[in-house]
């Protein structure tokens, strides 16, 4: 795979991720890597994200998840790699 070709990485954090900022640091990280997609919290308590762009940018968003926000606790990072559906920005859902 090329540096420039575009990838997917669909990731569900868990830990104390919710209200933490977590969600708020992953679209302001997203933006300093260049990748698009979006991040959302969900009823169980993980956060789900999306990262779609450079595969070493979204390799350095995967692992930006394991540390996340600074009040974040990060028990665990699962990833799924799907194929890339252009996604353009990114934005926190709710």
């Amino acid at each position: 795979m090329s540096d420039t070709e575009r990838v997917r990485a669909h990731v569900f954090v868990s830990g104390t991720v919710q209200g933490v900022f977590y969600r708020a640091s992953t679209r302001d990280a997203a933006e300093e890597h260049g990748v698009d997609g979006w991040v959302k919290n969900l009823d169980d308590g993980r956060v789900e994200a999306v990262f779609e762009g450079p595969e070493a940018a979204v390799e350095e968003m995967v692992d930006w998840c394991h540390t996340g926000s600074r009040a974040a606790s990060v028990e665990g990072v699962e990833v799924r790699y799907q194929e890339p559906e252009g996604l353009d920005g990114f934005e926190i859902h709710r």
